[in-house]
Order: structure tokens, then C-alpha cells, then sequence
């Protein structure tokens, strides 16, 4: 019985482990889309001010009525990672 139980301990903080490396992989990708955007340097790393436009973005979506905005940034994204893309397949000139 306690092999059974030690067992299931194990299991448990394993699943946890696995959840708490995805949503930390997660969060490293988000931030690289902070960097890859040039809100760090256009900021000056000024995290308030960062928080405060990440503010402004929740605020719009909330008002846009016909949620045309998540489509427009959508396309506008789509558009930006194509145009990277050439870049990482060659790598750095």
C-alpha cells in the first residue's frame, strides 16, 4: 500500500513538474514576443510603462465591439513572422 501511494506521490509531482515547465516555456515565448517587437528597447526596459501599454491592448479588446482587432493584429503578426522567417533560415548575414 505504501509502494501504491508513493507511487501516486510520485505521478502527482510529476504531472505538476510538467504543467510548471509549459506554462514557464510559455512565459519565456511571451517575453521573446516583447523582445522580438522592440517594445524592450523602444521602452527603454521601463517595465511600468510596458505593463501600462499591455493595459491599453486589454482595454481595446474589451471595447471592440465587432472584434475586428485580434484579426488585424493577427494579420499584422502573420505578416511580420513571414517577413523574419528568410532571415532564420539563413541565419544572420
Amino acid at each position: 500500500m505504501r509502494r501504491a501511494e508513493a507511487a501516486h506521490a510520485r505521478q502527482d509531482e510529476r504531472e505538476w513538474a510538467v504543467e510548471r515547465r509549459a506554462r514557464t516555456r510559455q512565459l519565456i515565448e511571451l517575453g521573446g514576443l516583447v523582445q522580438k517587437a522592440g517594445l524592450v528597447d523602444l521602452l527603454k526596459d521601463d517595465r511600468a510603462a510596458l505593463y501600462g501599454g499591455l493595459l491599453e491592448l486589454a482595454y481595446q479588446l474589451q471595447e471592440d465591439q465587432d472584434g475586428r482587432l485580434p484579426d488585424l493584429w493577427r494579420r499584422r503578426g502573420r505578416r511580420a513572422f513571414q517577413a523574419d522567417a528568410p532571415e532564420a533560415a539563413h541565419g544572420p548575414s
